[in-house]
Parts: structure tokens; C-alpha cells; sequence
């Protein structure tokens, strides 16, 4: 009986060796795939991120046409204005240009307005054409490497915070205006944001539709490309917005974590007037909403206008009444640096 009980045993552990050796075998296997998907994927996303990123940093130049000349020449004659090109040299050589319209009549205070990515100056000639009719002056810059201004890089605020610093200077040696506000539009807005921590002087300033981070913003572009939500740009291709941001850094030196609007409005005593449409689907107004988060502790407190009808950077269109109210109304109302 124990002979028998001790043969089965040793044929019980002979057909277990092979059943264990396969399955050790099949894991084997499995985690080798998953290392080589793992790896594919993120090879993948790193040069997706690559791409994307030389996209980011070199937006399609919009150069400007005689018909922009003659826009801008009929809004300052229909104001009674003065218009003039201008420049200033940025910090690292390149030729910034811009428009000065100023009116014959004034009320003694200029707007500096920055349009947003891919555009040029001429994207603010509704607001300019806006605070004419109220007799402020205006300065329409073309951003670094948009327009007809030099600069190969566009770097969402972290160059460009100083070229909204020359301007200011420029606005202050040459016009003397009793104050200078400052009004953008997505991009534009993103970067005003960011220079008031190096321009105090300004005495409010209105951004519409801005990214909070350009992290941030990255994570909605991406989703936004899939038809889906931020989260897959955080979860799934988070890894090409960290290739993307490492490239930048290897490559030309730029540290597009320093892209921080957010961070930008809580180190400054500014006004700031966020308007944000419920219905913008570039840049969420989550975007804004995080800013004012931020910002919480901070005195004066940041105002968010929040127009339900109104999608990125469409406020104007969407309202054009109240939009005029407010943003007049929050100059008016700051009329001290």
C-alpha cells in the first residue's frame, strides 16, 4: 500500500514539473510583450510629443496685407486718431512691431492688446476700434514671431513677458499716458498675465479665455485632437507632453514649465478681469477658474466673467453690450497703478 501511495506520488510531481515549467514560461512570455508594447508606446508619444512641441514653437506665420493697412487706417480716421508704426528691440535682438493709434482728443490713458497664437496685431482691431470710441489710445503689437515682428520662437510667456515690459516702457517714454492698461486674448492673454509680476505699473489689465499652465493647455490640445476630455492627455499621452517639454529644453532652452499664467496673477497686486466663455472648447474655463483659485489669498481679488453663450475668445460677439460695460467699467475703475 505504501509502495503504491509513494509511486503515485512521484507521477503527481513529474506531471506538475511540465504544468509549472508552462506556466512560468507563458509569464515569461507575457510580461516580454507587455515590456515591448510598453516601450513602443512610449516611443510613440515621446515623438508624437517631439512634433507637436516644433508645432507649438514655430506657429504658422500670419504676415500683414495691404487690407490690414487699410482697416486700420479707416478705424483711426473714423476716431479721429493718429496712427503710427512703431518698434522696439526685445531682449535678445529681435524687431518687435506694433501700432499706435492714439486719438487727436484722448482721455489720457492707454491699452496695450495682444492677440492670440497664429494671429497678428490686426486680430485686436475690434478692441482697438472699441476703445477709441472712448478715447483711450492703443498699441497693437505684433507677438514674437507672429506678424511682421522677428523672433523664431513662440514661448506662451516666457520670452514674451518681457516684450510686454519694452512695450510698456515704450507706451510710458512716448505717449505719458496717465495709466496704461493691458487687454488680451488667449494666447495674448496668457502672456499679459505672466508679465505682471515684472510690469506692477500697470493699473488693470482684462484677459479673455487664457490657459492657466501651459501644461494645462497642453492636456486639452491633446484631448481636444482625440474628441476627448484633458484626462487622456494627462493619463494616456502624458508621456508626449513630458517629451514635448523636454525637447524644448534640450533644444532651444526654453523651460515651458515657466508658461504659468496662474503663477504669474498670484505674484502681482494687478486688477485682473478674467472673461472666459462657458462654451469655449479650445481652453475650458476651467482654465480661468483655475487662475482665480490660485489666486484666492490675493488683494485685490481676481474677478472671472463667465458669459454662457460665448466660446474661445468670443465674448464680444456673444455679448457685445455687457462685454463693453465691464471691460470699460474695470478701467474706468482702476485709474491708479
Amino acid at each position: 500500500m505504501n509502495i503504491r501511495r509513494l509511486s503515485n506520488q512521484i507521477r503527481e510531481r513529474r506531471s506538475a514539473v511540465p504544468r509549472n515549467f508552462l506556466q512560468m514560461k507563458n509569464a515569461r512570455l507575457f510580461l516580454s510583450v507587455a515590456a515591448v508594447l510598453v516601450a513602443g508606446w512610449l516611443a510613440l508619444t515621446s515623438l508624437i510629443g517631439i512634433l507637436l512641441g516644433e508645432m507649438a514653437l514655430h506657429p504658422g506665420r500670419r504676415p500683414l496685407g495691404p487690407e490690414a493697412e487699410e482697416t486700420a487706417h479707416s478705424i483711426a480716421a473714423r476716431n479721429r486718431a493718429v496712427l503710427a508704426d512703431v518698434s522696439v528691440a526685445a531682449e535678445d535682438g529681435a524687431a518687435l512691431r506694433a501700432w499706435s493709434i492714439r486719438p487727436l482728443v484722448g482721455n489720457g490713458y492707454a491699452v496695450i492688446l495682444l492677440h492670440g497664437q497664429s494671429d497678428n496685431r490686426t486680430g485686436t482691431l475690434g478692441y482697438a476700434d472699441l476703445l477709441l470710441r472712448h478715447g483711450y489710445a492703443v498699441l497693437l503689437p505684433d507677438a514674437r514671431a507672429h506678424g511682421d515682428s522677428g523672433g523664431e520662437l513662440a514661448t506662451y510667456g516666457v520670452t514674451e513677458a518681457d516684450d510686454v515690459r519694452r512695450w510698456f516702457d515704450w507706451l510710458e517714454r512716448n505717449r505719458g499716458p496717465r495709466c496704461i492698461y493691458g487687454l488680451g486674448e488667449s494666447m495674448g492673454a496668457a502672456q499679459l498675465l505672466q508679465s505682471l509680476k515684472i510690469v506692477p505699473r500697470f493699473c488693470a489689465v482684462v484677459a479673455e479665455s487664457p490657459f492657466a499652465s501651459f501644461r494645462e493647455a497642453s492636456y486639452d490640445r491633446l484631448g481636444e485632437r482625440l474628441n476627448a476630455g484633458a484626462w487622456v492627455g494627462r493619463t494616456l499621452l502624458r508621456p508626449a507632453v513630458q517629451a514635448g517639454f523636454i525637447y524644448a529644453q534640450w533644444r532651444y532652452g526654453i523651460d515651458l514649465e515657466q508658461a504659468s499664467p496662474e503663477n504669474g496673477v498670484a505674484g502681482s497686486s494687478v486688477p485682473v478681469l478674467l472673461i472666459h466663455g462657458k462654451k469655449d472648447t479650445n481652453l475650458p474655463p476651467r482654465h480661468s477658474e483655475m487662475i482665480v483659485a490660485h489666486s484666492a489669498q490675493r488683494n485685490p481679488p481676481v474677478v472671472l466673467w463667465e458669459p454662457a453663450e460665448a466660446g474661445h475668445t468670443g465674448a464680444a460677439a456673444a455679448e457685445p453690450e455687457e462685454f463693453e460695460r465691464r471691460v470699460i467699467g474695470w478701467f474706468e475703475g482702476h485709474d491708479r497703478p
